[in-house]
């Protein structure tokens, strides 16, 4: 089959294609596309990430107006900014703006499929772990155009796998923006303190990247049409904890400073998604443990 991939480039990106690298008997045969702004760049950064015998090729050009030939029997779109200083009309304009080209793209390719990463965020501010039949509330641009994103796929008259992903780790996090447990693993292994800049009780999950591409391409090739499927690890940590259990698999001694302060009264955000429909319905679990994904994710 032939596969076009947006946002192939990023953290989901390279963690597919370091996936098929290590397993060559999956998906082995099918031709993959990979959408980016700057292919020449990525190419010499990442040759030894794209030399594993597979055919992989680049088209360029932005999510909102990329020009691309050919017929494709599958579309995984994974396009969206990571940063959070991007302005919301410019987050917006990406996530929706994007996803109506990419469904266009897709009918007039012939593609017989489509996934769309969504995201937790769609849901918003939560206080226990949230299951996909809870209503959606996004109070970001970015939740919120992730949920138009869902709307226009599913009303699209496509073939649309849907997933909501919420946070996870690997070889190819970012360590130097908004991710805590990047942000962790990066002072551990630099010997810097850990600092958590507010008072370290909001719970979060995280799933490694192996297990996060076997999530993926169950949906797809499995997952209900137009139906969300979570994805993420439900094992929910603390900040705090997540702190100490990066500390604890790599071996490292680090001061752990915690600048906030804690109110009593006010129940702490939670980040952990329910992954009941996947489970029961796909047989997915995750397979990596939080320590062996962090050494992993460190290069150890």
């Amino acid at each position: 089959m032939r596969i076009f991939v947006t946002g192939g480039t990023g953290f989901f990106g390279k963690s597919i294609l370091d996936y098929l690298k290590r397993h060559p008997d999956f998906r082995a045969g099918d031709e993959w596309m990979i959408l980016s702004r700057d292919p020449e760049r990525f190419q010499s950064r990442n040759a030894a990430l794209l030399d594993q015998g597979r055919k992989i090729g680049f088209v360029t050009g932005d999510v909102r107006d990329f020009c691309a030939e050919g017929r494709y029997d599958e579309i995984i779109h994974a396009a969206t900014a990571a940063v959070t200083t991007m302005a919301d009309d410019e987050m917006t304009s990406t996530i929706v703006e994007g996803t109506r080209h990419v469904l266009d793209f897709a009918k007039s390719s012939g593609a017989k499929k489509i996934l769309l990463t969504s995201s937790g965020a769609v849901y918003g501010p939560q206080t226990a772990p949230v299951g996909e039949d809870a209503p959606c509330n996004p109070v970001t641009a970015y939740g919120k155009g992730k949920l138009e994103a869902e709307r226009m796929c599913v009303e699209s008259g496509l073939d649309a796998k849907i997933v909501r992903c919420f946070a996870f780790t690997g070889p190819y996090l970012n360590r130097d923006i908004h991710y805590a447990i990047g942000n962790f693993i990066r002072d551990c292994l630099a010997g810097e303190p850990i600092i958590i800049k507010g008072d370290g009780t909001p719970q979060r999950s995280y799933l490694y990247a192996d297990d996060l591409v076997e999530w993926l391409f169950a949906v797809l090739d499995r997952g209900v049409s137009g139906c969300p499927y979570n994805v993420g690890s439900p094992e929910g940590l603390s900040i705090r904890e997540v702190a100490e259990r990066v500390r604890a698999a790599l071996g490292t001694k680090n001061d752990i400073r915690v600048l906030g302060v804690s109110v009593s009264s006010t129940p702490p955000s939670v980040y952990v998604p329910d992954v009941s429909r996947a489970v029961r319905e796909l047989g997915l679990r995750d397979t990596v443990d939080l320590t062996t994904a962090v050494r992993h994710s460190a290069g150890i």
